[in-house]
């Protein structure tokens, strides 16, 4: 899709008052303790913004709730902290996917003194191949964005946090013959912060890659298998480790249930396979429906579900961007179209061509690993992007 999110996690501190300013109404809690490893924490949710280089980055988790920016980017970090993002990196068409874009977008990024997480998104290597951002092969650009991100074990920003990184040879890299090489998949990654593991999945827009202007079975096949190798074994690692819940944090909207077929394909519950279309008069496609494209998601989606339902009943957060509307939901079911009650998926806000950067906001995520559902949420409002509503009267 021509449509993305970034979701990074950043650990902020308070920003300093200007010298005779009247300070507001704190809305920050006291610092957390060092002392506690499951002291509460917050995490925020920014949203893609369009444009070239850096889109926003959409999760930043620090020591305490902030008051949140009134621009685009979130406030400078002070403190050091934990970091993870799903991500486009740029808009979809019209946007080079040229060798200056990666590297205008790290710097943005090492520019934030927390540590900074960071998941590909479609928009920056599965879409590269349309003429309009440069005709590039997309494979390509992928391994140079793994090349330019993820060099080492650490996160991007100024300070660093050691990830678990998937080193084992099997995403498909770059050859200008087939069949390709085999290579670690350096994008997939997890770590613990707070009693919660969290990890980042390649899993892409524009069906997988498998539609779009060049589609790729051979590259999307390899990384499927990788990725759910990956899930597989962070859930297994979370239940090792004690965790109270884990964070999945991809780019695609993979489509859930038979609702909203306008933002990601209608699924059968119980098969998690797409349902066929809803032919309407003069045998059209209803509300939407579109099956001509591969289906890339089936397996990812059963895998998915697997693991929730073998975690214990413990929360599973799993984050994603692409489709640019922001909801906090539950749309997964079990096999007899139960809903799991303890998965929560969050689709961060995004920006959308319409309104101009209207819903470029941010989602405030208290995180408490002692309580119950361990995650809530709070919608925040970036004053920065608001449209001026009075000039629509």
């Amino acid at each position: 899709m021509a449509r993305g999110t970034a979701v990074a996690f950043l650990l902020l501190a308070a920003v300093a008052l200007a010298a005779g300013a009247h300070p507001p109404p704190s809305r920050r809690p006291p610092p957390r303790r060092t002392d506690d490893p499951l002291a509460p924490y917050t995490i925020g949710l920014w949203g893609f913004r369009r444009g070239g280089g850096l889109a926003v980055p959409s999760l930043a988790m620090h020591a305490g709730a902030f008051g949140g920016p009134d621009t685009a980017l979130p406030p400078p970090a002070s403190q050091p902290g934990a970091c993870a993002s799903p991500r486009d990196l740029k808009q979809g068409s019209n946007s080079p996917c040229d060798d200056a874009m990666y590297a205008r977008s790290l710097d943005y990024f090492n520019q934030l003194d927390a540590p900074a997480a960071f998941t590909p998104g479609d928009n920056d290597w599965v879409d590269c191949d349309r003429a309009n951002n440069g005709g590039f092969n997309s494979l390509e650009r992928l391994d140079y964005e793994r090349k330019v991100f993820f060099s080492d074990a650490y996160t991007l920003g100024k300070t660093k946090l050691k990830q678990e990184v998937q080193m084992e040879p099997l995403c498909p890299g770059y050859s200008a013959t087939k069949p390709y090489p085999l290579v670690p998949c350096v994008e997939n990654r997890r770590w613990m912060y707070g009693g919660v593991m969290y990890m980042t999945a390649n899993v892409q827009g524009s069906c997988n890659n498998l539609c779009d202007t060049n589609p790729d079975p051979e590259e999307f096949a390899g990384r499927d298998i990788a990725n759910i190798a990956w899930l597989n074994s962070t859930f297994a690692a979370a239940k090792k480790a004690g965790a109270v819940a884990v964070m999945i944090i991809t780019q695609a909207n993979p489509g859930w249930d038979g609702s909203d077929s306008t933002r990601a394909p209608r699924r059968d519950y119980s098969t998690l396979a797409r349902l066929p279309a809803r032919i309407g008069p003069n045998n059209t496609n209803t509300c939407g429906d579109d099956t001509s494209a591969p289906d890339g998601f089936q397996a990812w989606l059963l895998a998915v579900r697997a693991a929730v339902l073998g975690f214990g009943g413990r929360p599973v957060v799993y984050v994603h961007g692409d489709s640019h509307y922001f909801r906090v939901d539950k749309p997964l079911l079990d096999r007899n179209g139960a809903r799991i009650q303890y998965f929560t998926r969050v689709e961060t806000p995004g920006d959308n061509a319409q309104t101009g950067n209207n819903d470029v906001t941010w989602l405030k995520v208290h995180v408490d690993p002692r309580s119950r559902e361990v995650f809530s949420y709070s919608p925040q409002v970036v004053v920065g992007n608001v449209a001026n509503y009075t000039n629509h009267h």
